[in-house]
């Protein structure tokens, strides 16, 4: 479809597209609580049409093969899967095709919260026109297929909160047309691709997985406002030319991994970032002096780490911060409003099990020595980029308490959710 993908690569034509599909799904669920009289209605106006339009004949057989490997509908989502009108199937969303307008197509699945227990089958690369596929909250399971390749309009991948495994899909890096990929909170594992970074995405959700190794190198390369990390097994440092993710990084989530090293003085150039929490990780060394200059920055969490040195005013009095959590690391001297909690208010600190003199819940001075008597050495990170900082490996105590959720706002539409809890390891 030559003529459908130069119209997808416009802006205007995608935009477009998502306001047909949010009205058709406003129109669905209208007519679903109206005890479905209009989508009955509407499954015998189309009967006739459906069975001419090529492209609704693919997506019935597509679906129907769908249906055919789901196990297991427990709120009867699929119970009106029935005949050629695929149009007015629960969960299926048509809009004009964006190559011929008089044709309609199946834009868009939405099952988010179905409960439905099943695997993706080899059909779903027939369903050539979607640009949303929403399977948030299901019970799927089994490999992403390799026939998701033919879906070369879908702009939005939620595979999210599934029981999908094995490696990274590697196929959905062959989408041209995709934005937005979620497939956090699966079972997916081993390495992520550095191709992932070389895709035009807005936001990449991989959280909550079994993945691995280090974080690719061109991580800084990646065009995305929102990466999240969290609740993985990667490990190294934070490679150093993240500072490349300047123009577009809102949001970075490294939450509960195993990374090590030093945060980057690269950090202070990403001056959109709002969000930054690399807690539950075994970082060493100081706070980066340039982070000082990170205006926009709201939430900062540092907790949980083997972190070392002085917090300063530069970072305590940021203009926007209205959360700074840097307990449970070996800071050992706080200096101006850092030194007062309530000197800022509307911004919560939390400096507990520190080295901090005079300061309540602090660690005991043995605890503190072990690790201040070692020296810091930051030099593999900053020329390699991907190994361990030398330092005490032993990991520092984690709190029997989780660290707050904190939301993300993806600049995409449909807006979703994004939660990202602390998962004991």
């Amino acid at each position: 479809m030559p003529m459908a993908s130069s119209l997808v690569s416009s802006l205007p034509t995608r935009a477009l597209l998502l306001l047909l599909l949010h009205i058709s799904f406003s129109f669905n669920k209208l007519a679903a609580k109206h005890g479905n009289f209009a989508a009955h209605n509407h499954h015998h106006e189309h009967r006739s049409h459906s069975s001419s339009n090529q492209r609704l004949h693919q997506a019935y057989i597509a679906l129907q093969a769908w249906k055919r490997v789901i196990y297991s509908d427990p709120n009867n989502f699929t119970t009106n899967w029935v005949g050629p009108s695929v149009c007015s199937y629960t969960g299926v969303f048509c809009a004009p095709a964006l190559d011929d307008p008089k044709i309609r197509v199946v834009a868009g699945i939405d099952f988010n919260s179905a409960d439905i227990a099943g695997f993706l089958p080899n059909e779903i690369g027939l369903l050539s026109d979607l640009a949303l596929i929403h399977l948030n909250s299901n019970r799927f399971c089994g490999i992403i297929p390799e026939t998701l390749a033919n879906l070369t309009l879908l702009y939005e991948l939620d595979i999210s909160n599934n029981r999908f495994v094995g490696p990274f899909p590697m196929v959905v890096l062959s989408l041209p047309s995709l934005k937005y990929l979620d497939i956090r909170y699966n079972e997916f594992e081993g390495s992520l691709p550095a191709q992932l970074f070389s895709k035009t995405l807005d936001a990449i959700l991989v959280n909550n997985n079994r993945f691995s190794n280090t974080i690719p190198q061109n991580l800084g390369f990646s065009t995305a406002s929102v990466v999240v990390f969290a609740n993985n097994n990667f490990g190294g440092c934070i490679p150093s030319n993240i500072y490349k993710f300047a123009d577009t990084l809102e949001e970075l989530l490294l939450i509960n991994n195993n990374l090590t090293g030093c945060l980057p003085q690269d950090l202070g150039f990403l001056y959109k970032l709002r969000v930054l929490d690399v807690s539950f990780n075994n970082i060493t060394g100081p706070i980066p002096y340039s982070m000082a200059g990170l205006s926009h920055l709201e939430q900062l969490n540092l907790g949980h780490n083997m972190l070392t040195g002085i917090v300063s005013d530069g970072v305590c009095l940021l203009p926007s911060l209205t959360n700074f959590t840097f307990s449970y690391n070996y800071f050992c001297e706080e200096t101006g409003v850092c030194q007062n909690s309530t000197s800022r208010p509307g911004v919560k600190f939390d400096d507990r099990r520190n080295c901090l003199p005079e300061k309540p819940f602090q660690r005991s001075k043995k605890e503190c020595n072990a690790v201040l008597e070692r020296p810091v050495d930051c030099s593999c990170c900053e020329s390699g980029g991907g190994g361990a900082a030398a330092g005490p490996t032993f990991a520092p105590a984690r709190a029997a308490f989780a660290p707050a959720a904190m939301p993300a706002a993806v600049p995409v539409s449909p807006p979703l959710s994004l939660q990202v809890t602390y998962k004991q390891p």
